[in-house]
């Protein structure tokens, strides 16, 4: 069953000529769901991982599933103000403007190894946030990790570039 079957793609949302792919179609099949699921433990057993890092939001649902799977912890990845402790953030330029993620202080210890998590990757900015914030904080990124690459926006490369690997599970391009 391929996984690109079961993600719905909205025209022209959230402005014209964006193709948005919407993976709650995917979340709901509980199918597909749990193939992506096992896909990504199949990558990842027997990879010396310490923690999962999801991205807000839709990270948190690929990454806590994968996270219990592999027998690891989970770290949020919130917008700021989010989380209730004392936090770390880094703030990232947008297409107009900026933001900030952050995560708790003691959410990765020095030399943990973490797999970056999230649902998809485009333009890449929250993501090369994630990885700045997650190795500030002392940890190593073992792989950054999406059910979804739309590599004509560039992310992957971006991402790449710094040093990072990729991996993802379906791609769109141009469509």
């Amino acid at each position: 069953m391929p996984i690109k079957s079961r993600i719905r793609t909205i025209p022209h949302y959230p402005k014209h000529g964006v193709m948005f792919r919407d993976i709650t179609t995917l979340f709901k099949d509980p199918v597909g769901f749990r193939v992506t699921i096992n896909e990504l433990v199949n990558r990842y057993t027997g990879v010396k991982i310490d923690r999962i890092a999801g991205i807000e939001a839709r990270g948190f649902i690929v990454g806590s599933a994968l996270a219990f799977q592999l027998g690891v912890g989970f770290i949020p990845i919130r917008k700021k103000g989010k989380l209730p402790a004392e936090t770390v953030g880094h703030d990232y330029e947008l297409e107009y403007g900026t933001d900030r993620i952050e995560m708790h202080v003691d959410a990765i210890s020095q030399g943990d190894q973490v797999l970056l998590v999230d649902d998809l990757i485009a333009t890449g900015g929250t993501a090369v946030a994630a990885s700045d914030l997650i190795e500030s904080m002392g940890g190593k990124i073992v792989e950054c990790c999406f059910v979804i690459d739309l590599p004509d926006l560039g992310g992957r490369a971006r991402l790449e570039k710094l040093g990072q690997k990729v991996f993802s599970l379906c791609e769109f391009k141009g469509d």
